[in-house]
């Protein structure tokens, strides 16, 4: 887990990454609260078209008063989106291929809303990390060591 931890330890800046490790969801948000990031889970196996994203990311988030519908409206609800008192918040999204296999645009939209929110100085830290194999995709992988 040494590219989540030089994320977590702030030896690599808050993005959107590819990550391509086989650690238990468990032990990655022990990692993460350990270092007193938040943890956010983001089951996407079963998520192939931008409906089913958008629900499943709001209930993942937590937010209040959410309809999920659509990527103008998470992109300004992720703005409200903290890290609960934390360093910073990390969102594995496991299995995010499906819906980049089934809904390109989704995807893509999906990717453009969280890397809004990952870049916003703004805000509090936010990682999203893409776990999983998929189709080749225009997103860095998590750097083993400090970047």
């Amino acid at each position: 887990m040494s590219g989540l931890a030089a994320l977590l330890a702030g030896h690599t800046d808050p993005d959107v990454y590819q990550w391509h490790n086989a650690a238990r969801v468990d032990d990655v948000a022990h990692a993460a609260e350990k270092a007193d990031w938040r943890f956010v889970y983001l089951d996407g196996w079963t998520i192939e078209d931008q409906e089913s994203f958008l629900k499943a990311v709001g209930a993942a988030l937590e937010l209040q008063d959410y309809d999920g519908q659509d990527f103008g409206a998470l992109r300004d609800r992720l703005h409200d989106v903290d890290a609960q008192g934390h360093q910073g918040m990390v969102v594995l999204w496991d299995g995010w291929s499906p819906l980049a296999r089934a809904d390109e645009e989704a995807f893509r939209a999906a990717l453009g809303a969280l890397g809004g929110r990952s870049h916003d100085t703004t805000c509090d830290k936010c990682a999203v990390l893409l776990r999983g194999e998929g189709p080749s995709i225009d997103v860095p992988e998590l750097p083993d060591g400090p970047h």
